[in-house]
């Protein structure tokens, strides 16, 4: 799947692939100008909204697999988040906490059950009580295996309860991590701005965040990267200020994603009654 984004220097619009890092070195197809696009947003919410798309345009079973996909990567983040949010109440380098906690990460990449076994234990640390919510129910695990695993083809309504189901879990945790979230974020930042420290000159850097089902969602205030940013631009607009710049795109991800965060939020309060 890809996503549009404009050209900062003659506006063309270029479809961009969603890459595994959220770094996205684009050439124009119109000008030939090079940019890059860091894209702020987590895995986990770009599979959850492929999943919604697939739903929208009619494609029910495949959406079941972008949900399924998009929980257990937003397990890995919660794991991540609390993780690292430890290690800032220690006198731990963040990148060494942040490499053990890769290092340590990848003994489970391949092993879906290892990693729910990692965010149990992560959860209980941090909030002091068991993961209740850890059952093939609560999960929705059943229903997941028989599409995935089985050839199951389940129905719309089928698949929009389990998306709701999805959304009010992924949504209760993110309230719980609170400010939290915002160690995993810094990851992130780390990854953009080591590839930022990379880029040519004449090169432009353009910050995205796009709408999304979790955006409203704040995960706390991200720190400053360590170096100065360059010049960055949204649709042909300098903008010297990367905070501002984020908190515009924020605004307008707000304005944007209302009416189908609202049906997925009336879904999951008639699953819990």
């Amino acid at each position: 799947m890809d996503f549009p984004t404009v050209c900062p220097n003659c506006a063309h619009e270029n479809r961009v692939e969603f890459a595994d890092s959220s770094v996205h070195d684009v050439t124009c197809a119109r000008c030939g100008a090079q940019y890059c696009v860091f894209l702020r947003k987590q895995k986990f919410e770009v599979l959850f909204d492929l999943g919604t798309r697939a739903l929208m345009d009619g494609y029910a079973r495949e959406a079941v697999a972008s949900f399924a996909a998009a929980l257990e990567r937003f397990l890995e983040f919660y794991v991540r988040a609390a993780t690292l949010e430890r290690a800032a109440d220690t006198d731990a380098d963040f990148s060494a906490a942040l490499a053990a906690l890769d290092g340590t990460w990848r003994h489970v990449a391949s092993q879906s059950e290892r990693q729910l076994g990692m965010f149990a234990l992560a959860y209980l640390l941090r909030e002091g009580r068991e993961p209740e919510f850890l059952t093939p129910q609560g999960l929705g695990t059943d229903f997941r295996n028989r599409v995935i695993h089985r050839g199951s083809l389940p129905t719309r309504v089928d698949v929009e309860a389990y998306a709701a189901s999805v959304f009010a879990l992924i949504d209760r945790l993110l309230t719980e991590l609170g400010s939290g979230a915002a160690h995993a974020e810094l990851a992130q930042e780390q990854v953009f701005a080591a590839h930022l420290a990379t880029l040519p000159d004449g090169v432009t850097v353009v910050f995205e965040e796009h709408p999304g089902m979790f955006r409203a969602r704040r995960f706390g205030t991200l720190s400053p990267l360590s170096k100065p940013l360059k010049p960055t631009t949204e649709a042909g607009t300098r903008v010297n200020d990367v905070r501002a710049f984020q908190e515009a795109l924020f605004r307008r991800a707000l304005a944007e994603r209302g009416t189908l965060l609202d049906r997925f939020k009336s879904a999951s309060g008639r699953a819990e009654r």
